[in-house]
């Protein structure tokens, strides 16, 4: 069988078709309230069509054009994690009956979910987090149950925004692995390639044929072009790990906390990001309580709480744990890096903090 497929833009309402029919709520991109995130989608129309998007350090707009494209844009306001790792959940509650006995209810919210569109800088993340969630010593089994009812068509880059970094970061604008299936949109439909058996059923369902020569290098001439526009450049990742952890007293801690706001957008918006925390919520008759999970930032002031003392209390060393864990001691922790460069923390910081900048001063 060939290596590449060639799926028409007139299929996509045969794809979602082919998800309901199988039980999964299929999530897209879509234009909604000025931005493009991630929402379920019912028709191929849904997709948002001609949509381009500008990212700048603290800076985000669309515009809508004249091209036929349905992903012409780069990266949507969100990530996948949410979808994963839920914002806000309630993970178990107790109740305690007549007799005063205690009853405790594991609270799993599952459902089968497609998601449609996943840029390769986000299924790194879903990578990343497998680790935090399944591959460490704790396996949370929320997530590990979402990962399982999940199907990702990936979607590979055909333009870089100026916020993107995946290539100085040893990757590139092309899904690797982790897909179901995984597309590249060229001027009437997807370049597609099998990611797993799931991935492979559908392309039968559709009926495909094989894409031409002309069809694969004009999509993979689409891909190198999206890596060719990015310009940021950092050292190597070895090299920044080791010099983030060697100049822990740099004078640039000073500066960049004098800007920062400590606000969590970064971390909000970043796909690997995990701190959160954990609280009981009693009912007032004090017969049952939910125990919920939701997330935190190591940005927040609390967050640094232990034994009746805060270890943080200056943003300088919050935005140095921030900035030393994703980018050093990550990898003593997960054995990966903890970024994937999809420069999100860039353009939704408020006073336009460029972590990229930010690492180049404290590494020379």
């Amino acid at each position: 069988m060939s290596h590449y497929y060639f799926i028409p833009h007139t299929k996509i309402d045969q794809i979602l078709s082919y998800f309901k029919g199988n039980g999964y709520k299929c999530l897209a991109p879509r234009h909604l309230e000025g931005g493009i995130s991630y929402a379920p989608i019912s028709k191929a129309e849904d997709l948002p069509w001609g949509y381009v998007d500008e990212q700048k350090p603290g800076h985000y707009q669309i515009t809508k054009t004249e091209s036929p494209q349905a992903f012409g844009f780069t990266v949507p306001t969100a990530s996948v994690k949410p979808m994963l790792f839920k914002a806000k959940e309630t993970v178990w509650k107790v109740k305690r009956d007549d007799s005063g006995k205690l009853a405790f209810e594991s609270v799993v919210d599952v459902e089968k979910i497609a998601v449609f569109g996943v840029r390769p800088c986000d299924l790194r993340g879903i990578e990343i987090q497998d680790r935090v969630f399944q591959h460490n010593s704790y396996n949370d089994i929320r997530y590990s149950k979402r990962r399982e009812n999940q199907f990702i068509i990936a979607m590979n880059c055909g333009t870089s925004h100026f916020n993107c970094f995946c290539v100085a970061l040893g990757d590139y604008p092309r899904a690797d692995k982790g897909y179901d299936l995984a597309l590249t949109e060229i001027n009437a439909g997807f370049v597609a390639e099998i990611g797993s058996d799931k991935g492979r059923e559908l392309l039968l369902y559709l009926e495909v044929d094989a894409a031409t020569g002309a069809e694969v290098e004009h999509a993979l001439n689409l891909i190198d072009n999206a890596a060719q526009m990015q310009h940021k450049q950092l050292p190597p990742i070895k090299e920044v790990e080791a010099k983030l952890m060697a100049n822990l007293e740099h004078e640039a801690w000073d500066d960049v906390a004098s800007r920062c706001l400590s606000c969590g957008s970064c971390t909000n918006s970043c796909p690997t990001c995990f701190c959160h925390t954990e609280r009981d919520i009693p009912n007032v008759l004090g017969t049952e309580t939910e125990h919920t999970r939701e997330w935190d930032s190591c940005f927040s002031i609390d967050h640094s709480y232990t034994h009746g003392e805060t270890y943080r209390e200056n943003p300088k060393y919050r935005y140095r744990q921030w900035l030393t864990h994703k980018f050093s001691t990550w990898r003593d922790q997960f054995r990966t890096k903890g970024c994937v460069g999809c420069g999100r923390c860039v353009t939704w910081c408020p006073v336009k903090i460029d972590v990229v900048d930010e690492i180049n001063t404290i590494c020379k």
